[in-house]
């Protein structure tokens, strides 16, 4: 297993969750992390990302909001998500994402984890 997302469940519009994805090292350690999420009949969106070296993007929808952060010797990445929105229920996943690419392109990465739910209640 190389990607293993976990922190999500159920809130209320306005609470805050955790995520965390732990990365097998031959991932983490050259890659730009992001965090993505999908809703079923949706195309996968990239939420956030975070360069090796702590420099972060944000989707627009989730500026001021969410808090993308990665610990190197722990090879994980971390989503700290506040004033969760019902718009924000999606199952969410990490994975590399090649930085500026638009549509996101994850490189030669195509091992996606299981993901994490995140429902948030109105």
């Amino acid at each position: 297993v190389q990607l293993v997302e976990s922190g999500g469940g159920l809130v209320q519009a306005g609470g805050s969750l955790r995520l965390s994805c732990a990365a097998s090292g031959s991932i983490f350690s050259v890659n730009v992390m992001g965090w993505y999420r999908q809703v079923p009949g949706n195309e996968r969106e990239l939420v956030a990302a975070v360069s090796s070296g702590g420099s972060a993007h944000y989707a627009d929808s989730v500026k001021g909001r969410f808090t993308i952060s990665r610990d190197n010797d722990k090879n994980t990445v971390y989503l700290q998500m506040n004033s969760l929105k019902s718009e924000d229920t999606a199952r969410y996943y990490c994975a590399p994402w090649l930085w500026g690419s638009n549509p996101p392109d994850q490189g030669a990465f195509d091992h996606w984890g299981q993901g994490t739910q995140v429902t948030v209640s109105s």
